[in-house]
């Protein structure tokens, strides 16, 4: 019995081994057959006429393999075959044959990617802790030839407002820019047109609402001279849409610092002081543009913009006086601007709007007894209101015609009280 048990135990174990023997084998074979994939589909590739349908479908199975998708060789063979469709693709074009762009575009962003990983994974050290990347020198040089038509790719997208495709092509080219491949070339630095395909790339984010690559993408375009504002006013946007107030606001400010001509940013902080009743804020960073820029028309308007918005809050404190106080200083912004720019319908609008405002104040306090003594004397004062309100509207809708909101119901409501009957008719026509 005990002899009869030692033989069972024996053989028991020697079928463990077996199957354990036959398990390697066959994880040996499963890995041999991938990377026999691989150069089969590389072989494929480099035929005089190659099928790319039938490469590619074999380098597609091994990028998702487990045995072979995180070999570097698997993503070189990859961008390989990305770099052959390419070449193809732009015989044919040298030839003067018809030859198809966006799978030249396409080809070229493939390939890069493919690239990319593949430098990411050779620079994984081996067992030995040293690093041997046998496919950096030539994949670099492959990238950089490339790198134009990723710019044109993205261009070729974004003109058939195909912004997600656009990003993809923009977006890549940044990301190579920042990559370890290309240390030595310093492109951050040394390439003069990476700031606009920044800007290019944040762009066709925002059409999208995609605002994390807004944030990505839009920092490298911030301190261009041709779109640095626009690439920051992104910035702000952003932050503004992921509702993060702090950083939105401190954007704003930076902005304003760095481009104090662009008046989104101006614009945008007086907007935020004002929403919120922080007006005592607001008028000091308005005087501290003017104080750098006296003449400016957009400060100056926005400083009567304040003194407007401050009337209204004024008058639901029931402070009359210093609601009054307000208008007159708006006139007093709002008429300088005007001064300045004689173009500026906003300016021309809302000083109409300023004089109806105290033609309105002051029919609160006017007598409405026509036997009064005093009657005709407010009835006059009340009409110089109007009187002084005509001309500003009227300048408004020169200026701008197609711009109704500027001075439709501005005239309605000066033409009826200074009883214009065919002018009021006209106006009335245009607001039923």
């Amino acid at each position: 019995m005990k002899n009869r048990h030692n033989i069972n135990f024996n053989f028991t174990t020697i079928m463990k081994r077996v199957l354990f023997s036959v398990i390697l084998l066959l994880a040996a074979g499963f890995t041999f057959a991938q990377e026999k994939t691989v150069k089969e589909a590389k072989s494929i590739a480099n035929e005089v006429k190659p099928n790319f349908n039938k490469a590619e479908q074999l380098i597609n199975q091994a990028l998702t393999n487990p045995e072979t998708k995180d070999n570097a060789d698997t993503w070189d063979v990859a961008g390989f075959i990305q770099k052959r469709i390419n070449e193809e693709e732009m015989k044919d074009a040298f030839l003067r044959k018809p030859y198809d762009t966006l799978k030249v575009y396409n080809s070229a962003l493939n390939m890069c990617k493919y690239y990319l990983k593949c430098d990411e994974l050779a620079q994984v050290p081996n067992e030995k802790g040293k690093i041997k990347n046998k496919y950096r020198k030539a994949n670099a040089a492959a990238i950089i030839a490339e790198r134009p038509n990723l710019i044109n790719g993205g261009i070729q997208y974004y003109n058939l407002e195909k912004n997600k495709e656009a990003l993809d092509f923009f977006g890549t080219y940044i990301e190579i820019a920042q990559n370890p491949m290309f240390e030595k070339e310093n492109f951050l630095q040394t390439d003069t047109i990476l700031p606009q395909i920044a800007y290019y790339a944040s762009l066709a984010a925002a059409k999208m609402e995609d605002y994390p690559s807004v944030l990505k993408y839009a920092p490298y375009a911030q301190n261009d001279k041709e779109v640095g504002q626009y690439a920051m006013e992104f910035i702000s946007t952003a932050l503004k849409a992921q509702g993060d107030t702090i950083k939105w606001v401190a954007s704003l400010k930076e902005g304003l610092q760095k481009y104090p001509q662009h008046s989104f940013f101006f614009g945008h902080l007086i907007d935020y002081y004002s929403n919120n009743n922080k007006y005592d804020e607001a008028m000091q960073f308005a005087d501290d543009m003017l104080a750098k820029d006296p003449n400016n028309t957009f400060y100056l308007y926005v400083k009567g913009y304040l003194y407007h918005n401050m009337y209204t809050n004024l008058k639901n404190e029931k402070k009359e006086q210093e609601a009054a106080d307000a208008l007159n200083n708006a006139i007093k912004y709002y008429t300088k601007t005007t001064e300045i720019d004689p173009n500026y319908a906003e300016a021309f609008s809302n000083l109409g709007l300023i004089y109806c405002l105290q033609a309105q104040d002051f029919s609160e306090k006017a007598t409405a007894d026509v036997n009064d003594p005093k009657y005709k004397e407010d009835q006059a004062t009340l009409k110089a209101f109007y009187e002084k309100a005509k001309p500003c509207y009227e300048k408004a809708r020169a200026l701008k015609p197609d711009q109704k909101d500027l001075w439709l119901n501005g005239l309605y409501r000066v033409y009826y009280n200074l009883d214009m009957g065919p002018e009021f008719e006209e106006i009335e026509k245009m607001v039923q």
